[in-house]
């Protein structure tokens, strides 16, 4: 009896989040200025790619430094 109450739990809690998935987005206006329907758009990722990079190389750097003192250290 437990085992068919978490199964039918677990299938409840899947049929209840298919209405959740994605759709498709709306049509754009008919002023857009483009040929055919065209979704997205040309989001610019250089700066904040650029700090992302930074920040790893800089927890990076400071990873083997700790490690590098630790091992000296001993």
């Amino acid at each position: 009896m437990k085992k068919s109450k978490k199964m039918l739990t677990i299938m409840l809690l899947a049929l209840a989040t298919t209405s959740l998935f994605a759709q498709a987005p709306p049509p754009p206006p008919p002023d857009h200025n483009s040929s055919g329907n065209q979704t997205g758009g040309n989001a610019p990722i250089g700066g904040g790619l650029f700090i992302l990079i930074g920040l790893g190389a800089a927890y990076g750097g400071k990873k083997i430094y700790v490690l590098r003192k630790e091992k000296s250290e001993e």
